[in-house]
């Protein structure tokens, strides 16, 4: 791969994978421009060494595992189908919070045996034939079929799969399953042990490139940066309160006997300058969970605290993102 080739970044060019990637890249603060809207190309003022690109999720895979794209967001699935077993993929960041879906077995609701029979080798047991199953899978479906020795014929489907049990060309079908919506309005009903792969979005890279280009290292490291230091801002809340207290030290010691506001490290506490010379006012700041606010306000009360604020948090960064630490063991490994 030549270094002096700009760095670019692929994303999905349709569908709610695209609208979930562009979203979520704004809230970490990587909004990404459109020159136009028919084109497949745009630009990221936050980094403007990278250049994005459009394609669809398989291709992004592809493209990506062949060194014409460095890095790329697209599904677990759709990574685990295409990547291959050659090494040239490395996975940055396999949990961006969207586009969750399950690859399942599924098969029409109104076969007794799919209602009576509760495991998938039971089922398979009950046909004269080897189990045919339509997929637009072929290598994970064959991957499980083959770990639970399944005897199967696949069946490539480009089209619609959900009515392929009901004409007949199939007993069974490998889909992907978000809401379960899809399987009722066909009236399938998923098997209990038919989980094939879970997936979500995911940040993904070429290995060639990091290896041997500087700036994309250096790329991933600022990928990271951004993505690490939103998810982990997320699901935090930054609460302010007034309390008394005749140090910053005591206060501390109140807040320690609580559970929910003892802040990352520990509380910041400041001085309160007040119009009334010696009334001992501090400002406290933490930050907290977002799923223990109410206990958190609750403890803050306790322990004397009033005049509570409670702020997002856009970021939190830590001295080095963990996933680009465990990216680098990875590189050195392989």
């Amino acid at each position: 791969m030549q270094t002096t080739q700009a760095l670019r970044l692929s994303l999905p060019s349709k569908g709610r994978l695209q609208d979930d990637s562009m979203d979520f890249l704004a809230e970490c603060g990587l909004t990404v421009q459109k020159l136009n809207p028919r084109q497949y190309q745009a630009r990221m003022p936050a980094l403007p060494d990278l250049n994005v690109i459009f394609q669809r999720p398989g291709d992004i895979v592809v493209s990506v595992k062949q060194g014409s794209m460095d890095f790329g967001i697209t599904g677990i699935d759709v990574l685990e189908e295409k990547r291959g077993e050659n090494g040239d993929i490395i996975i940055l960041h396999d949990q961006l919070g969207f586009g969750h879906c399950s690859l399942m077995l599924a098969v029409p609701e109104s076969w007794k045996e799919a209602v009576d029979i509760p495991s998938l080798k039971k089922f398979a047991g009950t046909l004269d034939h080897p189990l045919r199953v339509a997929t637009k899978f072929p290598v994970l479906t064959e991957r499980f079929l083959n770990k639970n020795n399944i005897p199967h014929v696949l069946i490539s489907a480009e089209g619609t799969l959900e009515t392929a049990p009901t004409i007949g060309y199939a007993d069974i079908i490998s889909d992907l399953v978000s809401s379960g919506q899809t399987l009722q309005d066909n009236r399938l009903r998923a098997l209990p042990d038919g989980l094939i792969q879970s997936s979500q979005a995911a940040l993904i890279a070429n290995r060639e490139a990091l290896q041997t280009n500087p700036e994309a290292l250096e790329m991933a490291r600022r990928l990271l940066e951004y993505i690490e230091a939103h998810l982990r801002a997320k699901d935090n809340l930054l609460v302010i309160a007034n309390m008394r207290g005749e140090s910053p030290e005591a206060i501390a010691q109140k807040l320690f006997t609580q559970t929910s506001v003892g802040g990352l490290q520990g509380p910041t506490i400041s001085p309160i300058v007040t119009r009334e010379s010696n009334q001992g006012w501090h400002s406290v700041t933490v930050v907290v969970r977002r799923d223990h606010l109410p206990q958190a306000i609750g403890e803050l009360r306790k322990v004397g605290g009033s005049g509570i604020i409670v702020s997002p948090v856009t970021y939190i960064f830590e001295e080095e993102p963990p996933r680009y630490t465990a990216m680098l063991a990875e590189l050195k490994g392989g």
